[in-house]
């Protein structure tokens, strides 16, 4: 059986929103702008009332109490003309925003129809009070400076665990109990698959089935942790999410050598690497003073992106294309932000302007190598200019003789290759053909050599900054003002200096009071045990996103990671030794119809497992998996 105890159900996110936020709360509830008012806000009003200031329907933008309230004044016909406010603050009845929500006549009634965006009566009702209440705003909920939650006291019968009384106390706002501990053979069958991908070996079953001991569990998950198949396993989200490819992609999809990128990060799992460095190494492993093979390897990160082959594509607009790609995966890996959406405009729902995403993309513009283009029969052993060479000493010695050599017959080859074309009699050709054959072979011998080495494609620096321009609708032949490196006006401001660099950006991101780096790592781990985020979106805590079910709890364990030096292993230990974690997952039908998705987690989640684990599971139950890691990727027949 291929299920992880846990199916996986998508849903809406209003709709999945709604199991841990009542989508009408009641009187003697204080309204909460994040939860029940921004979301209805941004996917009904935003797109043509949003943070774009280029684009703004009826000169009206909602995104702020500011702009919502205040008088709008417009030139037309060289007068100036007076808009009263879209919203008066605790009178509904005579705010703009609420006539049109509520008119009959269709050419004025908001949303348009059109637009298929209808608000529903509870909804209304939400704006309605809403504005009598004062149109309260509020920060959005993940740009918030990150603090430390007063922990619930919840009863401790269950567990006195943090983590347990945060989903404890959100239980019992819904009349909700936990679950009982499930059984030992489903618990490590569970753990297993969860830290390693792999199932747990009938010896590993018996023995934590005979541990009597208080800390049987404990000591199972150490075990566990310790494994390689633990970074393994690891490794294998890392890489989804950061697009990780053994091949360029399009046409020729010519093999590309980042294995040594691959290796690196199932070691730095496995060495417990700290999570910021983890962010440092690869988004500027090659700025450290003498950096080390593990940091330059790191930076590969950036060399990630599809590779357009030569003339499918111009050099500006494949290098442009490049920069775009590098821009969009860091701040989906480390923002968890669609800054992407600023590319050709102001983004329609998250506070980040245009020149915002090209200051951002300034940082990833001066890579030293030409436009990745490829043509013939694609590069040699896979890497294109600028690599590093991985190689053991002897290794080295033996590459420098072979050059050495090769040099030489290169020249001499060159040299045969002229004459054997003014070369005039068939005598002279096969003369000169037998020198030149075992030149080629000589040099054929170097080549293979070369194509045998550890390699990997890395990051590195222009010595010259490149300018960087706002591209008008995003076109790379459209360049507009210039802009400098900076990061998103809105959030935490970066280190004021002239020349700001990707090891500055790097700083900037896993400073303490950055408010979203920690809370997307600590949401995509928890994803990979529950199944489902704290936040559903962790690809994105815009305000197109869901709130966190758990809010308080997300900043708890996001501020204690910092506090714990970013310690990865002990953040996925917690998660793990939790009650919640080990409920068994068996349920009611009155308990999953109030919560199908687990969101509440009163229940051990249920979702399937990957295609990567239906496989493992499959050799390793018959005895056929392999156990080797490192080195290049196997490709196996098509």
């Amino acid at each position: 059986m291929t299920v992880l105890a846990r199916p996986f159900l998508l849903m809406s996110v209003a709709f999945s929103a709604s199991l841990f936020a009542d989508t009408k709360p009641t009187s003697a509830e204080a309204l909460s702008f994040n939860k029940d008012i921004r979301p209805i806000l941004s996917d009904k009003c935003f797109h043509c009332h949003g943070p774009d200031a280029t684009d703004i329907k009826g000169k009206l933008q909602l995104h702020t109490f500011e702009k919502a309230t205040s008088e709008r004044t417009y030139e037309r016909r060289g007068k100036t003309r007076t808009l009263e406010p879209a919203i008066i603050p605790g009178d509904a009845e005579n705010s703009i925003v609420w006539e049109r929500i509520i008119t009959d006549d269709e050419d004025d009634i908001m949303p348009p129809l059109k637009s298929h965006k209808h608000l529903s009566d509870d909804e209304k009702q939400l704006i309605k009070r809403w504005i009598e209440e004062g149109a309260v705003y509020d920060t959005h909920w993940s740009f918030k400076e990150l603090s430390s939650p007063k922990v619930p006291k919840a009863n401790t019968s269950w567990s006195d665990q943090t983590i347990d009384r945060y989903i404890l106390d959100q239980l019992s706002t819904k009349n909700l109990t936990p679950s009982a501990q499930a059984d030992k053979r489903t618990l490590i069958r569970r753990v297993s698959f969860d830290l390693t991908g792999l199932p747990p070996s009938t010896q590993e079953i018996k023995d934590f089935i005979n541990d009597k001991s208080e800390k049987a569990y404990e000591k199972l998950v150490d075990k566990l942790l310790a494994k390689p198949q633990y970074g393994e396993h690891m490794t294998k989200y890392w890489l989804d999410l950061v697009r990780f490819a053994d091949s360029n992609g399009m046409h020729k999809d010519f093999f590309r050598n980042v294995s040594a990128y691959r290796d690196w990060v199932i070691r730095a799992f496995n060495d417990n690497l700290g999570y910021d460095d983890f962010v440092k190494y690869q988004l500027a492993g090659d700025l450290y003073p003498n950096a080390t093979n593990d940091q330059l390897t790191a930076s590969a990160f950036n060399r990630l992106h599809l590779i357009i082959d030569k003339g499918t594509a111009l050099p500006e607009e494949c290098f442009s294309k490049n920069v775009i790609d590098r821009v969009t995966a860091v701040s989906t890996a480390f923002m968890g932000l669609t800054i992407q959406c600023a590319r050709c405009h102001d983004h329609k729902f998250d506070p980040i302007t245009q020149k915002d995403f090209y200051a951002m993309a300034a940082f990833f513009n001066n890579i030293d190598a030409q436009p990745e283009t490829i043509s013939g029969r694609g590069p040699v052993n896979g890497l294109q200019e600028p690599y590093i060479l991985l190689t053991s000493d002897e290794q080295q010695a033996k590459l420098d003789d072979l050059n050495k050599d090769y040099n030489k017959n290169k020249q001499s080859l060159n040299k045969l290759k002229k004459e054997l074309k003014k070369a005039k009699t068939p005598e002279e050709k096969k003369t000169l053909q037998t020198q030149i054959n075992p030149l080629n072979k000589a040099i054929k011998t170097r080549d293979n050599f070369f194509k045998s080495l550890p390699a990997t494609m890395v990051m590195k620096e222009r010595s010259e900054m490149r300018p960087s321009h706002i591209l008008e609708r995003g076109e790379y032949d459209a360049p507009g003002d210039v802009v400098a490196r900076n990061t998103p006006e809105f959030l935490l401001k970066i280190k004021d200096k002239e020349n700001k660099t990707r090891m500055d950006l790097a700083e900037w991101f896993v400073d303490a009071k950055n408010p979203l780096t920690s809370r997307v790592a600590v949401n995509r781990f928890w994803q990979q045990f529950f199944g489902t985020g704290l936040s559903k979106t962790s690809e994105d805590f815009g305000s197109q996103g869901e709130p966190p079910s758990h809010p308080d709890l997300l900043d708890h364990l996001s501020h204690s990671f910092i506090e714990s030096n970013w310690n990865i292993k002990k953040l996925v230990k917690e998660i793990v030794l939790s009650k919640a974690y080990q409920q068994d997952s068996k349920t009611k039908p009155a308990q999953f119809k109030q919560d199908p998705e687990n969101r509440l987690i009163a229940r051990g989640s249920r979702f399937r497992m990957d295609s990567e684990m239906i496989r493992d599971q499959v050799l390793a139950s018959s005895g056929l998996l392999v156990n080797k890691m490192g080195g290049r990727s196997v490709k196996p027949p098509q």
